[in-house]
């Protein structure tokens, strides 16, 4: 009796061990679908960073605007279900007298590729700015963005810069 009941033990032992599966939970730190980073600098002095203020960074069929203050660096995202998005950069954006002239429009044009990361955590949207016009921007007297420099096509992480804005 003391075999069968040891036996029968070690049975719904071994089978609830078997059956167990790991959690699905998708942990802190799993990469994500990445955002387009932006340093902005000098014009007069292209290798000093600068910094911006009161930047409004609006995506056009988009409702919230983005808003940076005192910042030399941002992130900002890219439409995981679109092949470009248009993004007006509003500088010194509380002042309404001059923040209609101060409005650039850039558009970012790239191609998307959907990474499977893991059955928890699902997947990410990498990016890659076209080679031709992966920032299309018309330089005007009249903008506060001189140029535009593309550091890296691929935007696979947010650990680099991808986009250096001159102003």
């Amino acid at each position: 009796m003391k075999k069968l009941l040891l036996s029968l033990l070690f049975t719904i032992t071994a089978i609830l061990l078997w059956n167990c599966e790991k959690d699905d939970i998708c942990e802190d730190g799993t990469p994500t679908t990445p955002r387009m980073i932006i340093e902005f600098y000098d014009n007069n002095n292209p290798t000093t960073k600068k910094t911006v203020t009161n930047l409004a960074v609006v995506a056009q069929n988009v409702t919230d605007t983005l808003l940076f203050n005192g910042v030399s660096k941002i992130e900002i995202p890219l439409k995981t279900n679109a092949e470009n998005v248009i993004f007006n950069f509003v500088h010194d954006s509380k002042n309404a007298t001059v923040s209609l002239r101060n409005t650039d429009e850039v558009i970012a044009n790239y191609t998307r590729n959907d990474v499977f990361i893991s059955r928890a955590c699902g997947y990410k949207t990498v990016f890659t700015l076209n080679d031709s016009n992966g920032l299309d921007f018309t330089p005007d007297s009249d903008n506060w963005i001189k140029e535009i420099a593309i550091q890296n096509q691929n935007i696979l992480n947010e650990n680099e810069v991808h986009v250096k804005i001159f102003f």
